[in-house]
């Protein structure tokens, strides 16, 4: 097996985690309701944003539209770079981590370009459904990201002496994320820790 099927493979199940766990949480949870896994430590939350990875947003139209167009782009450019580098000498784990990156960016685009069509909007009192009569929730390259994973690990309160926060309320790990952000995020750390040196090249 070459480097670009192992490559193409790894994209694939990282898609299909990511969308299948998506359109699960999409069509049997309310907005804001919640599964606790592991106590109050490992939450699935379901939650929504307009922007970037672990909830961070764009604000407005033009915002959420920009995004969407640079991630279609960046996501080109990646796939190419995977292209060139299955080409070349480079070790497996590498390119298995830019495809990393490829496909969390790619599954994020897919809530963005097409969940606003495909579903009715999510709410607090109810459950979207798949391709409803009335259409969709919003226009193409408009939908919203569908985030699940909520880790609170550590929750108290800053001692008073601290400035500017001392005595409001600390949660660590506050924001929702997604298979796709985390995958974004893990194949960036990995190439951090073990494949700099290509980086330089």
């Amino acid at each position: 097996m070459n480097k670009l099927t192992k490559a193409g493979i790894f994209v694939l199940l990282i898609l299909i985690l990511d969308q299948a766990l998506k359109i699960w949480i999409k069509t049997n949870m309310y907005l804001g309701q919640e599964y606790h896994i592991f106590g109050d430590w490992f939450i699935i939350h379901f939650t929504e944003n307009n922007g970037m990875a672990f909830g961070f947003e764009l604000g407005g139209e033009f915002g959420k539209i920009a995004l969407s167009i640079f991630r279609i782009i960046a996501v080109g450019f990646i796939g190419y770079y995977i292209y060139k580098l299955s080409k070349t000498k480079a070790a497996t784990g590498y390119i298995l981590s830019i495809s990393g990156i490829f496909a969390g960016a790619m599954g994020n685009i897919l809530d963005s370009a097409f969940y606003g069509v495909i579903f009715n909007r999510s709410s607090y009192a109810n459950i979207a459904e798949t391709f409803p009569q009335d259409g969709g929730y919003a226009p193409f390259l408009y939908g919203k990201v569908v985030d699940m994973f909520y880790f609170p690990l550590i929750n108290g309160h800053f001692p008073d002496w601290i400035p500017i926060w001392g005595g409001e309320d600390f949660l660590f790990f506050r924001p929702v994320f997604n298979v796709a952000d985390a995958s974004i995020t893990v194949s960036v750390i990995v190439i951090i820790l073990f494949y700099r040196s290509n980086l330089k090249k």
